[in-house]
């Protein structure tokens, strides 16, 4: 027999073999094989989210509405890399009953309307998100007690005008001190400002600015913050503390991010109070955005010339030569000298930037 002989045998032995013919590895799990289609969750309800605790989040659904009702979710897999936070609209889908013992899952969130940011310092390219979707910045600074700090309220400002948030402005404890050099630093800005006293605290006015708008707090540690929050949502009850009479510094209280819903003669709104933070660098901000804070500065700077850095060795630097020719007032030059040193940081970040 020759090996043709043996080749016809062979073929013959083929003529019934398909693909189903192939051994496969069984699956002792006796489970669906993982495919990458995922569903598409056309039932998915979108919700608030209303704060962050250990993984889980607590998702406002129906709001307003006669079902209206707190979930607890989990964030689904695909998303471990996607930063969920307090004032997202997130896209939940599984047990949305609310029901005690349930858990829904967060597939997605709706694309966000601002998103403010801070990082560590002002070289850290790593920032961290402090709330979405927030379209007014409340800064809360005491008069006294602790000392108020302008150039934090600066920095502030600066972030909350590169998210594209109106700023607003709380002095407490103007029993202690009288504010007015203080808030002499802000002339000029668009800026509204609101006094208050132990014993006469503007409720009625400033919750009257919060109807409406999703308003982040933020402020200095034991500046009043969580005593105003509780003042304007009693149901809060946000942990207060006190400032330490050696080193002047207040204790953290708040140790997360929650929106609390107000209510008040005028409408309703949501507060979104935040940790109290000692410092709050602009790693994350574009520099050509800084000047923005500025506005009496920035309508001086459209005579500069393109590409001005605006720093104090600036060539034909308008800001510079209205400060040389007396033009701005002592404010304005303390204000001048602000934004140079925000720029300055930018700038030496630039320089020991890799590659350069």
């Amino acid at each position: 027999m020759s090996w043709l002989d043996d080749t016809d045998d062979l073929e013959d032995g083929f003529e019934d073999y398909d693909e189903s013919s192939i051994r496969t590895r069984p699956n002792p799990k006796a489970n669906r094989p993982r495919t990458k289609r995922r569903p598409a969750h056309d039932d998915a309800k979108v919700g608030r989210v209303l704060g962050v605790d250990r993984g889980r989040y607590t998702v406002l659904l129906d709001e307003g509405g006669p079902d209206e009702r707190l979930l607890t979710a989990a964030r689904a897999r695909e998303l471990r890399r996607n930063p969920i936070v307090t004032g997202d609209q997130a896209k939940v889908v599984g047990d949305t009953t609310g029901e005690d013992g349930t858990l829904a899952r967060i597939i997605g969130i709706v694309d966000r309307t601002s998103l403010l940011r801070r990082s560590a310092d002002d070289t850290d390219q790593v920032e961290r998100v402090i709330v979405a979707n927030a379209d007014q910045m409340l800064i809360v600074v005491a008069a006294a007690d602790p000392e108020p700090r302008a150039r934090l309220v600066d920095r502030y400002l600066v972030a909350a005008l590169d998210a594209g948030i109106r700023p607003l402005l709380v002095v407490t404890k103007t029993d202690l001190a009288d504010p007015s050099a203080f808030l002499g630093h802000f002339d000029g800005l668009d800026l509204r400002v609101f006094t208050s006293a132990q014993e006469e605290m503007p409720i009625d006015e400033i919750g009257a600015a919060l109807v409406g708008h999703s308003t982040v707090f933020v402020g200095h540690s034991g500046v009043g913050k969580s005593t105003l929050v509780n003042a304007l949502v009693p149901s809060a009850l946000r942990a207060t503390g006190h400032v330490n009479q050696v080193t002047g510094r207040g204790r953290h209280t708040s140790s997360s991010t929650v929106s609390l819903r107000y209510t008040g003669p005028a409408g309703s709104g949501w507060v979104i109070d935040t940790p109290g933070v000692r410092s709050f660098g602009l790693g994350h901000v574009d520099p050509a955005n800084i000047l923005a804070a500025f506005t009496e500065l920035a309508e001086i700077a459209e005579n500069c010339p393109r590409g001005c850095t605006h720093l104090a060795d600036a060539p034909d630097c308008a800001l510079i030569e209205a400060a040389e020719r007396g033009e701005l007032s002592e404010t304005g030059l303390a204000r001048l000298d602000s934004l140079q040193r925000l720029l300055q940081t930018f700038a030496d970040k630039a320089e020991q930037s890799p590659g350069r």
